[in-house]
């Protein structure tokens, strides 16, 4: 503990009188600094040993976009009398609070954004003083910390399926014979059918011989197979850009409740991935901005956090390679591309998959942008990418690849791609 500038001059000022005081023979004025010199010999003496020590730990439970809530732990000395703290965030206006120090305390900490992904939020600086600001301390940072901010996921009422379902169980009808409950046809009893699925109706019908009161011929009813779904959830983490275009070529920091592609891109996906493993299918994870091992398709609550983990990390790591081929990817399974299509690397993926006998759905990430203070060359630019993502997304869809906008009602195009995949299928 320091004495601060107030504390240094009433030193000297007692100091100072006292020493008139003595030099004129006054003893009246002596006295005068006789208190100040004992508040600061008393309180030299008494002086905390250190300064508050803030540890910043995140509350429980799974960060959303929304609020976003922490706790700063003030653990303070004897000789305390109070805390100053400052809380930072980078994007958000600092916030003071003056905190008793007679005992330690728990400072609730929050903020609301728009963004999802991994930040470092809540900078605590703290300042201990003692003896009325007499004595300080030298102030101390903690923070800030890494908090992981989950996307909120939305409802969707239908999904779109694979062309063809692989699995040998789920919740989906199938276009094979097997066990099901939706009525395929009724054929004459073969081996491996079973007894339970004997047509007693249809055979008595059919093959019953009126003279002898016997059958003839058993017939028994098929039915569709049902079948599990296998999804493939693609990310492209390459681009991640805001609704401010004057941002996009750097040297701006996007502001914290805007939000962005990619904080799209993991809305996106997330929901997309919980709808089908709540229905009973498998789902996996891959990124077109990094060159690592793909979450494979599986499915249940323990695949739902792999994800959900996987997803919340998606950042950009600089400018990857160019790929040569699309990555590997189960076969038969749907693809789900979450991309802003800016540049033509994702849509040559997207026709590579589709090309290859995949159904591919393209779901545009691309956030509405502004241009109020873009000059004529930034918007007589934007003009020009704007015109040759639509030129992307336009052949995207004469090669087979379907398109959904995510900032457009996405429920309702989802929706539209679940009915076409089943009147295609009654046709």
């Amino acid at each position: 503990m320091i004495l601060t500038a107030g504390g240094a001059a009433a030193g000297f000022t007692a100091v100072t009188v006292l020493a008139l005081g003595v030099a004129a023979g006054r003893p009246d004025v002596a006295v005068l600094a006789v208190p100040l010199l004992v508040t600061a010999v008393w309180a030299a003496a008494h002086r905390p040993e250190r300064g508050a020590r803030v540890v910043v730990r995140t509350t429980t439970g799974r960060h959303e976009t929304g609020e976003v809530t922490a706790v700063a732990h003030v653990d303070v000395a004897p000789g305390t009398e109070a805390v100053l703290l400052r809380v930072s965030t980078q994007g958000y206006r600092s916030q003071e609070a003056l905190v008793a120090g007679d005992r330690p305390r728990e400072v609730g900490l929050s903020l609301r954004t728009s963004r999802t992904g991994v930040h470092r939020m809540f900078r605590v600086d703290a300042m201990t003083e003692s003896f009325g600001g007499v004595l300080v301390a030298p102030p101390t940072r903690t923070g800030p910390v890494e908090l992981a901010v989950h996307p909120a996921t939305r409802p969707l009422r239908e999904l779109p399926l694979p062309f063809r379902l692989a699995g040998l169980t789920g919740g989906h009808t199938s276009r094979r014979v097997g066990d099901g409950y939706e009525f395929h046809d009724v054929h004459e009893f073969a081996p491996g059918d079973r007894i339970r699925r004997v047509d007693w109706r249809v055979s008595a019908r059919r093959s019953l011989d009126v003279r002898t009161g016997r059958l003839g011929t058993l017939y028994a009813r098929r039915t569709f197979a049902t079948a599990d779904a296998t999804v493939m959830v693609v990310v492209d983490s390459r681009d991640d850009v805001g609704e401010d275009v004057s941002a996009w070529a750097g040297g701006a920091d996007i502001r914290m409740d805007e939000i962005t592609s990619l904080d799209l891109a993991r809305q996106a996906a997330a929901t997309i991935a919980r709808a089908y493993l709540d229905a009973g299918d498998r789902v996996g994870l891959d990124d077109l901005g990094r060159r690592r091992r793909p979450v494979p398709p599986a499915g249940g609550r323990h695949q739902w956090e792999r994800i959900a983990q996987r997803l919340v990390r998606v950042a950009p790591e600089g400018w990857p390679d160019k790929r040569r081929r699309a990555p590997q990817l189960p076969s038969g399974a749907l693809v789900v591309l979450c991309s802003t299509f800016l540049d033509d690397e994702a849509s040559r993926m997207a026709r590579q998959w589709r090309a290859l006998g995949h159904r591919v759905v393209a779901v545009d990430t691309l956030p509405p942008v502004r241009t109020a203070f873009l000059n004529g060359f930034q918007d007589t630019a934007l003009r020009l990418v704007l015109l040759e993502r639509r030129q992307r997304l336009r052949a995207l869809g004469r090669a087979g690849v379907e398109l959904v906008s995510w900032t457009d009602h996405p429920d309702v195009g989802m929706h539209v791609l679940a009915r076409a995949r089943l009147q295609g299928a009654r046709r």
